[in-house]
């Protein structure tokens, strides 16, 4: 790799900044139950200290996603608890994630539901996490919803979509001027009939119908087999409507695997398409780049590590792709130069640049080395393992 090539990925890598989720360092399962980790989280603060390990040996990871669910059981009042915790391990509060899934009331929808009652119940919680996030100076608020039916002639779509229009609005005025609603979807589970939110056009829909500060939200696992992701991307990212990732793999469905243990090629085509359009516009994207993953079998704290430096693996692979020589053989539809351009970047190695970026910076050469010599895994798990065995709920 030449000089020229490198100052391309250090450049790259500069701006390049993972939001990882405080979930991600619990105990989680399936449906089917949950294998307990000796080392796992159950406090918020056990949490903000595994992500601050996160990002001291990869220092690309400043903030943690929070939810709401299992992170400010206080709801409002949490958020002093919160800020101290930011300030002693120097973690900023990242996206806000309220619960509109899991309470007995959700069993027929939130916003969706047909009970008057339940939508403003679950407005009101969209709220409250709206004013979490003012209060943390967090930016983002995620709003995923398992809205929908499984069965055929339960569920009046046309009229839960209307709901859903009047709630997102109304969640969108009490946003601060700096905000963001972020909205997901998700094409099945846990509704295997319709999905209130099922793919990215709906999300784009709902997206402008609620206001300028909603944007897509897009979850690399809530997908179809095979559906081209980057196209997604990149419609999005034309219509200026691509807000944020939530960043995982996936062998069948929403896996929850680690970045780019199945499908590599895959994020970095997402990867390339982003910084194309950058070089094409002469703009840099607003994306939120985070991670959405619970890992039941591996290291909650070395999945999260696996995931980090496969993506600035991968983001840099992207920005190795000569764009101004890519536009040259689209517009002669050269196809096996142009296809080439990607397969040769994808297929170089560009670790010994990555690792000479975080010499630079005072990082570790090897973060998962750093980790492990660190002593905190060991020391973690004699302090928690007593607890965790102990911890037989269902999934999270």
């Amino acid at each position: 790799m030449d000089a020229k090539e490198a100052g391309r990925i250090f450049k790259a890598l500069e701006t390049f900044r993972i939001e990882i989720p405080s979930w991600g360092f619990a105990n989680t399962g399936t449906r089917f139950g949950k294998f307990l980790q000796p080392a796992a989280a159950s406090t918020i603060e056990e949490k903000f200290s595994d992500a601050a390990q996160v990002h001291r040996v990869t220092g690309v990871c400043p903030s943690i996603a929070l939810h709401v669910q299992w992170d400010c059981p206080n709801g409002v009042k949490s958020s002093d608890e919160i800020r101290k915790l930011s300030d002693r391990h120097g973690i900023h509060p990242g996206s806000i994630n309220p619960n509109l899934f899991q309470d007995q009331e959700y069993k027929y929808g939130s916003f969706g539901n047909p009970d008057p009652a339940i939508r403003k119940r679950a407005l009101d919680h969209t709220k409250d996490s709206i004013e979490i996030g003012r209060l943390l100076k967090s930016r983002d608020v995620s709003m995923w919803f398992a809205d929908g039916s499984n069965y055929p002639g339960t569920a009046n779509i046309r009229q839960r979509k209307k709901w859903f229009e009047e709630a997102l609005k109304e969640s969108h005025n009490a946003l601060s001027s700096g905000q963001r609603l972020l909205v997901e979807y998700k094409p099945f589970e846990p509704a295997f009939y319709h999905t209130d939110i099922a793919d990215w056009g709906m999300s784009l829909l709902f997206s402008r119908a609620a206001g300028p500060q909603a944007k897509v939200l897009v979850d690399t696992g809530h997908h179809y087999q095979a559906q081209n992701i980057e196209q997604i991307v990149a419609w999005l990212l034309a219509e200026n409507m691509l807000g944020g990732f939530h960043f995982n793999d996936r062998r069948y469905a929403d896996d929850d695997l680690t970045l780019g243990s199945i499908d590599p090629y895959q994020i970095f085509r997402i990867f390339h398409e982003i910084l194309f359009y950058e070089w094409e516009t002469g703009t840099t994207a607003d994306i939120a780049y985070m991670i959405d993953q619970s890992h039941n079998l591996k290291g909650k704290i070395e999945a999260m590590i696996q995931t980090v430096t496969m993506a600035q693996q991968l983001f840099a692979k992207a920005a190795l792709v000569e764009h101004a020589q890519l536009a040259v053989s689209q517009k002669k539809c050269n196809l096996v130069e142009a296809e080439s351009m990607l397969q040769n970047a994808f297929n170089s190695d560009v670790r010994p640049a990555i690792q000479q970026w975080r010499e630079s910076k005072g990082l570790p050469h090897d973060p998962m080395k750093s980790f492990h010599e660190s002593g905190y895994l060991e020391r973690i798990t004699k302090e928690r393992a007593e607890r965790n065995a102990r911890s037989v709920t269902s999934y999270a």
